[in-house]
């Protein structure tokens, strides 16, 4: 088998006619898709079931996370390659054929990226966008500053996920990343100029809308690479790690502050003033993050006016 595309469900029967659909209309039809049924609570493992393509496999258990649920689906995945499309998300219907042919002509890559369009966003956001080209010298660095591809973006040799140890199911954040720095951080990667995936922004609580969590987890993820990578850390120095992880943890900080989101600044604030960083003017921002959050807006009004 070519392809096993694992799909974690959690309470998404009004979208999985649209995400599976975009798996059935592939041109390339040597392909398995593991549907995990993460508990849902609504018609889920029903519609899932209803589905007659032999080649659909349905895992059920109990609500247990993203990551858990990914992890069931590559535990019984019999293809080469893996992907992992969420069950709100889509496909072009040549996604398959390009990704497949991107590995297949290149050996030596563990994983395959392409372009993707933000669908339900507004402007610049929403416009299709194809990613650099990253197999460079700066490869390693580029990719621990930033997850550079959406999930359902990627094709992966199976080996290559299975060596990595699969999804860290302590991370309900940045899961991907934390995969694709084990898995692409030491071995080629090759890029496919297309847009041919598709996230579809909606109403409801989607991952990247908690900007606290994900920036924390993002910031630990990288900890966690640098603790088992020490030449990678040793390269970088002192100085420019430190950049690279709490001054960009403080970045995020700050994209929080002026959008006003004041708990995910102030969250994330505390983190940077107890790792010692930032500078005298950084300070005389974030150290109102200690006060109550109330007298913390009443700064802001005075600020403000």
């Amino acid at each position: 088998m070519q392809v096993s595309i694992v799909m974690p469900c959690h309470n998404a029967a009004a979208y999985l006619p649209a995400s599976v659909g975009s798996v059935s209309a592939q041109t390339v039809d040597d392909w398995e898709l593991i549907a995990v049924n993460d508990g849902s609570t609504d018609a889920t493992l029903n519609w899932l079931r209803a589905q007659t393509d032999p080649r659909l496999v349905v895992i059920d258990q109990s609500n247990q996370g993203v990551s858990q649920a990914r992890n069931a689906g590559i535990r019984v995945a019999r293809g080469r390659y893996l992907a992992f499309l969420d069950a709100d998300d889509t496909w072009s219907p040549d996604w398959l054929k390009y990704m497949i042919t991107a590995l297949d002509d290149n050996p030596q890559a563990v994983l395959a990226y392409c372009g993707w369009q933000n669908v339900g966003q507004v402007h610049a956001r929403g416009a299709p966008f194809v990613p650099p080209d990253y197999e460079n010298e700066r490869k390693a660095e580029t990719l621990f500053t930033g997850c550079r591809w959406p999930i359902h973006a990627a094709l992966v040799r199976r080996e290559a996920v299975l060596a990595a140890g699969g999804f860290d199911s302590s991370l309900t954040h940045a899961e991907d990343y934390a995969l694709w720095l084990r898995v692409a951080g030491h071995a080629p990667i090759v890029r496919v100029p297309e847009v041919l995936a598709f996230y579809h922004f909606h109403g409801g609580q989607q991952a990247s809308s908690r900007k606290d969590r994900a920036a924390l987890q993002f910031w630990a993820a990288q900890r966690q690479f640098l603790a088992t990578n020490e030449s990678f850390a040793n390269a970088l120095g002192k100085a420019r790690l430190r950049e690279l992880t709490t001054g960009l943890l403080l970045q995020k900080g700050y994209d929080a502050y002026w959008q006003r989101d004041l708990p995910a600044a102030r969250a994330i604030f505390r983190v940077v003033m107890k790792q010692g960083y930032g500078t005298l003017r950084d300070w005389l921002y974030m150290l109102p993050a200690w006060l109550p959050e109330s007298w913390h807006r009443q700064l802001l009004c005075l600020r403000d006016t």
